[in-house]
């Protein structure tokens, strides 16, 4: 055994591990101060709270990386094969990974085109909350039963998103059915006075009550009125009620399907006995 050439070898080690950890402490505590300011900055800006989070995420990540990186060729490494490695690794990592890539970029792509933003109340892919945070690879949205749900950011770009908050106000539908003896004006006016006691319906756009269809035991009548976003199903469930009791309180009839059973007793019993007696 060469024992001079491996004492060589290890005091060349030695001499670059240790340029290594100056170099990347030194670069560690230099990236730490930067970041002071660079927050500050970014707290100073207009953007959506989301985009500033990732922003500083992805400058934080850039920053060490270079760190490292430098701290490498400190040390004497060839960064030549460094960065083919890396490429190589990066290839391999990108088949085995495409899902996530793809969450990836579809999350980048969502920050800055900002279909939606956190706060929002969207419907998406069966659920339906309010945005809790969008991440680099998935959205968290909390529904209204107290469910966090995590959905794959891919499907932010390639699904329908229903935003309902983006709009401010939305309109609210409801359908009811009378009987065809009520008198259609009295309905209709008794509706629109309960619309206008509903301090959560706004005037503009204006409410509509519609005579919409016949049906086989009454007359459907449509509504539409219109509240602000956060008010959606306080409106939705009040008029609900109100329009019931209002007509209740007018006398105004609801009609339900009704089941009659119709007894003829003694034919069937005559038929029986005759089936009987043969």
């Amino acid at each position: 055994m060469d024992w001079d050439k491996l004492k060589s070898d290890f005091l060349i080690f030695a001499e670059g591990f240790l340029f290594f950890a100056i170099a990347l402490a030194i670069g560690i505590v230099l990236v730490k101060l930067l970041l002071v300011p660079i927050k500050k900055a970014l707290l100073k800006t207009k953007l959506d709270h989301t985009i500033k989070t990732f922003l500083f995420s992805m400058t934080r990540f850039s920053l060490y990386t270079a760190v490292v990186i430098t701290a490498l060729s400190t040390a004497g490494v060839q960064l030549n094969s460094v960065i083919t490695a890396l490429g190589a690794l990066g290839l391999t990592a990108g088949l085995a990974f495409q899902d996530t890539l793809k969450n990836f970029v579809s999350g980048i792509i969502v920050l800055f085109n900002k279909p939606i933003t956190a706060g929002d109340l969207i419907q998406l892919d069966g659920f339906e909350g309010y945005v809790d945070s969008i991440r680099l690879f998935y959205t968290k949205i909390h529904t209204f039963d107290n469910r966090i749900v995590q959905i794959p950011n891919s499907k932010l770009t390639s699904n329908n998103i229903v935003n309902c908050s983006e709009a401010g106000t939305r309109r609210v539908d409801l359908k009811f059915s009378v009987s065809y003896e009520d008198n259609l004006t009295k309905v209709k006016s008794v509706i629109y006075d309960v619309i206008s006691k509903n301090e959560l319906v706004i005037e503009e756009p204006e409410s509509k009550v519609y005579i919409s269809k016949h049906l086989d035991s009454g007359v459907e009548v449509t509504v539409f009125v219109w509240t602000k976003q956060e008010n959606y199903y306080p409106v939705l469930f009040g008029m609900e009620e109100d329009v019931k009791n209002a007509f209740d309180k007018n006398g105004i009839t609801i009609p339900y399907p009704h089941l009659q059973l119709l007894n003829d007793s003694s034919g069937t019993a005559d038929e029986s006995e005759k089936s009987l007696k043969t």
